[in-house]
């Protein structure tokens, strides 16, 4: 069985990420070691055109990531994982990247992929200078006042899968207490 047929019956010829039946196509997700079904996703053309130029993005499409993010396979969380990531200055991206769980490495598989080439690699690092990777959990090293809210996050305090803001090496955001928040990097130190 060639590659399209094993991707089109794991799927149920329909794409592995918005359920589209037009225009199937197997999409390789890098890196792609051996070529396998393993490392690849049946997707539609629309959303492998979109997974192929970044300036063809369409941020209402990719709401489908809300019900393909459940999906086990890993090739497939893993697009989803780099997608939502790509689409975090819609806001709603963030939740689910909150709720979805993937194996470690999945995820690893996943962060390999995010940075490009031609992307400066902007390096988050803790107070002891550990890097910080999306996902990652932290101990908030001091008590911290939360601006806009009436509580203190206290020194001990762990914040799962923190998200890196792209743009300052000195911001994470997580959730305390229910409520995300922006973090000073050097407020906090990676659990290991």
């Amino acid at each position: 069985m060639n590659l399209d047929d094993t991707l089109e019956e794991r799927a149920g010829s329909k794409c592995e990420l918005c359920g589209g039946t037009n225009e199937l196509l197997s999409y390789a997700v890098p890196p792609d070691p051996d070529g396998s079904a393993q490392h690849a996703v049946l997707t539609c053309k629309t959303c492998s055109d979109q997974l192929l130029s970044i300036e063809k993005l369409d941020p209402i499409h990719w709401r489908c990531l809300n019900d393909s993010m459940w999906n086990t396979e890993p090739a497939v969380q893993v697009v989803v994982w780099r997608m939502l990531n790509k689409l975090k200055a819609e806001s709603w991206p963030v939740d689910l990247l909150d709720m979805m769980y993937m194996e470690e490495e999945t995820l690893k598989w996943a962060k390999i992929g995010l940075i490009t080439e031609d992307e400066p690699a902007v390096i988050h690092k803790d107070v002891n200078g550990n890097v910080l990777v999306a996902g990652d959990s932290v101990v908030l090293i001091k008590d911290l006042k939360v601006k806009g809210a009436s509580f203190i996050a206290k020194q001990g305090t762990a914040v799962r899968r923190i998200s890196l803001v792209e743009d300052n090496v000195e911001h994470i955001e997580g959730k305390v207490e229910g409520q995300r928040i922006v973090i000073l990097t050097k407020y906090v130190k990676k659990q290991k």
